[in-house]
């Protein structure tokens, strides 16, 4: 058993003010001497890139549907080791779990797995006294661990005429309240908040956002309800192969246009014996020398179309090493990255890599959203025909040729499709996946790469 004192952010909606709560407590826990750790609840790879923006370190995903309950335990406690607070942030509305009318993989179910004290954040604009028949009806509807809520977009006018009400109606502490700060607000686009990295003087937002919680929150009382949390049960290691001795080398595209990964299964792949070295496909002429691997993780490869097309060496680079039989990997914007051409945001059509002999082009609206199940249709660099891997896929562009290597079942609809090209060393599709997740894909990889 270990003690990790630890607090959930979380509240009813996506636009509650998650993302920008937690990185100023992180910030103002840190100011107070203390050791921070930082976790998102589900898939989203952007608001840990906050997280991390804000304490130095990464912040890593905690995701239900596709880890399972073991693994996400696992992962906390792993990466809360040595802290003296852990911040985790829910995703979408407290209760939103894979999709309909389930909880699994929400934010209330991650609470309730680690144990983990919430405090409730609600969106005040535009409301008033409803503001505390909203917090009743979800402290309400389950049993859950909420413990405290603070009030986001509420002057000190209305924020004194409504705590009393909410905790007389709710019974819960009202901690506090965080003013409307336009001048702080993070810019949004189409698959979410803009990337840490595109915002300038992002620190210094974070830190104005940190002053004024510190002036109307009642911090110590946060940190008093994320005491009360009980010790974590230790977990069973993961099980996998021992460090391979080849050190296969591991290209990583990292830049503006690629930047979506889940760190804990980059670090998967370095205990397994890779050596990971970033490159990037906008600004580097070729593939990093004595390349064993590669990887081309998400990201907004639409909004720097002109740049990557015009990158002509690069491009040949990687088309003659996948076309070679270079092991690769390429996720969602990676995988736009190696067709034929790309639309850009700009409506315009980019020559690219042209692995894939087919366009990519942006549609009206998401395609194909969600989580979901893929099971194998053909052997392939991760897996053998028959098996199933958990993922999850988010985009608004799509492919002429989408790949029929998988089949994938959404796990609430039953909704199915064909996709991802995949072969013996090609895995290229719109689709997310964590390692972690399944650890012998990560072996199967690295040990395709070890075969260069």
């Amino acid at each position: 058993m270990k003690n990790l004192p630890r607090i959930m952010v979380s509240g009813g909606g996506s636009d509650s003010g998650k993302t920008t709560l937690t990185c100023a407590l992180l910030d103002l826990f840190s100011r107070r001497g203390l050791k921070t750790a930082a976790f998102k609840c589900g898939p989203d790879y952007i608001d840990p890139m906050f997280h991390r923006e804000t304490q130095g370190t990464y912040s890593s995903n905690l995701d239900l549907y596709m880890l399972g309950e073991d693994t996400v335990c696992r992962l906390l406690l792993e990466n809360g080791a040595g802290a003296d607070i852990a911040v985790l942030e829910g995703v979408m509305g407290f209760y939103d779990g894979v999709g309909g009318g389930t909880a699994e993989a929400s934010a209330w179910h991650l609470s309730q797995l680690t144990e983990t004290p919430v405090l409730l954040v609600e969106n005040c604009k535009g409301s008033s006294l409803t503001a505390a028949a909203r917090i009743k009806g979800i402290a309400g509807f389950r049993r859950n661990n909420i413990r405290a809520v603070l009030l986001n977009n509420a002057g000190e006018v209305l924020f004194g005429m409504v705590k009393p009400e909410i905790e007389r109606e709710t019974g819960l502490y009202v901690a506090g309240c965080l003013p409307y700060m336009p001048e702080c607000a993070i810019e949004s686009r189409h698959l979410g908040l803009v990337t840490a990295a595109e915002i300038r003087g992002l620190r210094q937002k974070i830190a104005r956002l940190a002053d004024a919680v510190e002036k109307t929150v009642d911090i110590d009382a946060i940190l008093a309800v994320a005491a009360t949390a009980p010790l974590l049960k230790d977990s069973s290691p993961a099980k996998t192969a021992p460090p391979s001795k080849k050190r296969p080398r591991i290209a990583v595209a990292r830049d503006r246009a690629f930047c979506f990964y889940y760190e804990d299964g980059l670090r998967l792949l370095e205990k397994l014996g890779a050596e990971l070295v970033n490159f990037s496909p906008l600004n580097d002429a070729t593939l990093p020398p004595s390349t064993d691997g590669l990887i081309l993780g998400g990201g907004y490869p639409e909004l720097y179309a002109a740049e990557l097309s015009s990158n002509v060496t690069m491009l040949d680079s990687v088309r003659d090493a996948v076309k070679g039989g270079l092991p690769t990997l390429a996720e969602c914007g990676g995988f736009m990255y190696l067709h034929r051409e790309l639309e850009g945001t700009d409506g315009k059509r980019y020559p690219l890599a042209a692995v894939i002999d087919a366009g990519c082009e942006k549609k009206s609206r998401l395609v194909r959203f969600g989580y979901a199940e893929f099971t194998a249709n053909v052997d392939n660099l991760l897996c053998r025909a028959g098996e199933t891997l958990r993922g999850h896929e988010f985009h608004y562009w799509d492919s002429g040729e989408a790949g029929s290597g998988f089949t994938a079942v959404k796990p609430v609809s039953g909704k199915s499709w064909n996709c991802i090209v995949a072969t013996e060393t090609l895995f290229a599709g719109f689709p997310h996946f964590h390692f972690c997740a399944a650890p012998e894909t990560a072996e199967r990889f690295l040990n395709k790469c070890c075969e260069r």
